[in-house]
C-alpha cells in the first residue's frame, strides 16, 4: 500500500512538473527565440546558446548608457518578473514571467517593438541578438 501511495505521489509530482513546462512551451515563442539564435550565430560564429543567468543579469543590472530615469529594466518592470510594473506615465505593465503571463513573447512584432524601445531607453542602444535571447530565455524560465 505504501509503494502504491508513493508511486501515485511521484506520478502526481512528475505530471505537475511536466505540465508546468508544457504550459510554457509555445510554437510562436519558440520561433522567436530560434530567430534570435540564428541571428546570434550569424553575429558570432562561436555562439553556443542563450543563458537564463545572463538574462537575469541583464534584467536586474543598472546601466549607464540609456535615459537617466530608466537605468534598468526593473525601473518600470519591477524587481521581480512575477509582479506587475508601471510605466513612467503610470500605465500598468503585466508580469514579464511567462508563468504569470503565458501570452507574453508570442507576437514577433510586439517583441521587436518593445526590445527596440526598451533597449534604447535602458542601454542607450539596440540589444544584440544574444541579449534578446538571454532575456527571453530567462523570462521563459520564470
Amino acid at each position: 500500500m505504501k509503494m502504491l501511495s508513493l508511486a501515485i505521489a511521484l506520478s502526481t509530482v512528475l505530471s505537475a512538473t511536466l505540465g508546468a513546462n508544457t504550459a510554457q512551451a509555445n510554437p510562436a515563442r519558440d520561433a522567436i527565440v530560434a530567430a534570435f539564435a540564428a541571428q546570434a550565430k550569424a553575429e558570432n560564429p562561436s555562439f553556443a546558446g542563450f543563458s537564463a543567468a545572463a538574462g537575469n543579469t541583464l534584467f536586474n543590472s543598472t546601466h549607464s548608457g540609456g535615459k537617466p530615469d530608466t537605468p534598468s529594466c526593473t525601473s518600470c518592470h519591477g524587481t521581480t518578473p512575477f509582479a506587475t510594473g508601471e510605466t513612467r506615465a503610470g500605465k500598468v505593465i503585466e508580469p514579464m514571467a511567462v508563468s504569470k503571463n503565458p501570452g507574453r513573447y508570442t507576437d514577433t512584432e510586439k517583441v521587436d517593438k518593445w526590445f527596440f524601445r526598451n533597449c534604447r531607453s535602458v542601454l542607450g542602444r539596440e540589444c544584440t541578438a544574444q541579449e534578446k535571447g538571454d532575456y527571453l530565455t530567462y523570462m521563459i524560465s520564470q
